[in-house]
């Protein structure tokens, strides 16, 4: 870990109890309502992990946002003011080949922007 990004990101312990409703919400959309909500349990019960944003980005094959998107720039603001963020909620996809951001992919961007070499602590199931 940078001294940059230890100094300047911070992190909550667990990701907040909306992430999970909102990881369902999404996952619903790629997958039958049992398989997201198992996976959704799975995400509650995993550990907290690490891994480099742009390793995120890659996995994932996403798109960044920028700074103009309200909600990136909402992130990055809380990046600055030293407010802790919720740890990302990642889905592995083997059929895919990718990584699902269940819940994050906002907070992700933001911290992209800011330092694409940040750790980014998460569950990955």
């Amino acid at each position: 870990m940078t001294k940059k990004n230890v100094d300047t990101i911070k992190w909550l312990k667990e990701p907040e109890t909306h992430d999970y409703p909102a990881a369902k919400s999404y996952l619903s959309l790629l997958y039958d309502e049992d398989s997201a909500k198992a996976t959704v349990k799975k995400l509650k019960d995993a550990p907290i992990s690490q891994f480099k944003a742009k390793d995120i980005f890659r996995a994932s094959g996403l798109s960044l946002l920028g700074i103009s998107n309200s909600h990136v720039e909402k992130d990055k603001s809380k990046i600055e003011s030293g407010k802790e963020l919720s740890p990302l909620l990642l889905v592995r996809d083997s059929k895919l080949g990718k990584v699902i951001i269940a819940d994050g992919y906002h907070r992700l961007c933001a911290i992209y922007l800011f330092f694409e070499d940040a750790v980014i602590l998460c569950k990955i199931v």
